[in-house]
């Protein structure tokens, strides 16, 4: 597709086009879907996170010559609001076909039990076999629930998130386009949210065996490994990826865009803002590695 056309054709915003590309679908620089896409750019500092599939950038004037210097090739869309041109246009495409995901009847599997009070999207849903749904579960469109999982009463499957920007004295929210994708023997327990991916080449992502706790927060386009432990009262933020068997105790929170590595430990009421090297385990607010955080409590007490 043509950025420049859907935007002309869905949009009543300001901008110029230099060296159009065709793309096929949007996503941050820090992404790849694997296709050429577009992005945007507000700081040239960011420059170096330039892919090979980024084929249209949407950037400010006075970035122009400085992106042209370094990626000769990449076509233009230049406005005064990269940014929120970026994110209107991909709210402007939630029906268009050349964009979204292909619609398909919701499909469950054998030898289901699904509470009455569940409620299922009538369509992109795909459920395994021998999966339990409890009472007052949600399972929204783009879900997919892999076999012998269990979702607890009240958890909530493919739901929007907290994805908002500011627009002169106005706020708008990020239409969400993506998926939730389950694995196998995967157990979420009660009043959990796991939420779906903003683009819709992208989905949040729980490996199979895993195990979430009773109101446990994780955020668009997370991807979560296998046998990975979650313990209640934590938040995930948007694009974490933890890596197999680590474990996030209980009331941790994660920011969004870092990674927790194989067999990490994050332990009760940690605040991690860096990521998490494999095998590593961390403490406190904000998270410390372990041993450290430990060394400071005894200097503190004198010991």
């Amino acid at each position: 597709m043509l950025l420049s056309q859907k935007i002309k054709e869905k949009l009543d915003i300001a901008f110029d086009v230099v060296d159009e590309k065709e793309v096929e679908t949007l996503a941050l620089l820090a992404q790849d879907p694997g296709a050429p896409y577009g992005s945007f750019l507000v700081d040239a500092s960011y420059m170096d996170s330039i892919g090979d599939n980024v084929k249209m950038l949407i950037i400010s004037p006075d970035l122009r010559e400085e992106v042209k210097n370094k990626a000769p090739e990449m076509g233009l869309i230049i406005t005064d609001n990269p940014r929120n041109l970026f994110f209107r246009t991909h709210n402007a495409l939630h029906e268009d076909e050349d964009y979204i995901r292909p619609r398909y009847k919701t499909v469950i599997g054998e030898n289901c039990t699904i509470h009455s009070s569940a409620v299922i999207a009538e369509n992109n849903v795909t459920i395994g076999n021998n999966v339990i749904i409890e009472e007052h579960v949600s399972i929204k469109e783009n879900s997919v629930i892999g076999d012998n999982s269990i979702i607890r009463a009240g958890a909530r499957i493919g739901m929007i998130d907290f994805e908002f920007k500011r627009e002169g004295d106005t706020i708008f929210g990020v239409t969400h386009m993506g998926g939730v994708v389950l694995g196998k023997e995967v157990e979420v327990q009660t009043n959990s949210s796991i939420n779906k991916a903003l683009y819709p080449w992208d989905d949040t992502i729980v490996g199979d065996y895993t195990n979430i706790d009773d109101l446990v927060h994780i955020a668009h386009g997370c991807k979560i490994g296998k046998s990975v432990m979650i313990v209640a009262h934590s938040g995930i933020g948007g694009r974490v990826e933890i890596g197999d068997e680590a474990w996030i105790g209980f009331g941790s929170t994660i920011r969004n865009g870092i990674s927790i590595g194989k067999n990490a430990r994050v332990n009760m009421g940690s605040v991690v803002t860096k990521s998490v090297e494999d095998g590593g385990e961390v403490t406190g607010n904000f998270a410390i590695p372990h041993n450290l955080f430990i060394e400071q409590i005894k200097k503190v007490r004198g010991e």
